[in-house]
């Protein structure tokens, strides 16, 4: 099911780590409810946004978008790229929740969530 023209996009918020903090909390007590539109990712710095969504981080998430690969030894041989290299990439990117690993039998599977971003910065 190849995905053609894939542009989901994911807005991305900037708060120091106290303020993420506090409005998770805020969320789980429920004093607050997001708003729809309101960032799903947070980010503490626009450097550690930087270096997550890096040019070739991007160009990464389109070939998955694009190729769909069925592993990260798939997209390693697409990309280019040592698979130990791109393992730990793609779960940087996993953890802030921009790319979904799937595991499949002995294999992990790389599922891109997006590849267009909305950034808002206090």
């Amino acid at each position: 099911m190849k995905t053609a023209g894939f542009t989901k996009s994911i807005v991305i918020g900037i708060l120091p780590q106290e303020q993420i903090r506090q409005r998770v909390l805020a969320i789980a007590r429920g004093d607050y409810k997001p708003k729809p539109g309101e960032p799903k990712v947070w980010f503490t710095s626009m450097k550690s946004l930087a270096e997550v969504l890096s040019d070739d981080n991007r160009a990464l998430l389109r070939v998955i978008a694009e190729t769909e690969p069925e592993s990260i030894s798939a997209l390693a041989q697409a990309t280019g790229r040592k698979p130990g290299n791109l393992s730990r990439t793609l779960k940087t990117m996993s953890n802030y929740g921009i790319v979904d690993l799937k595991r499949e039998s002995n294999t992990v599977r790389p599922v891109a969530k997006a590849t267009e971003f909305r950034i808002v910065a206090a």
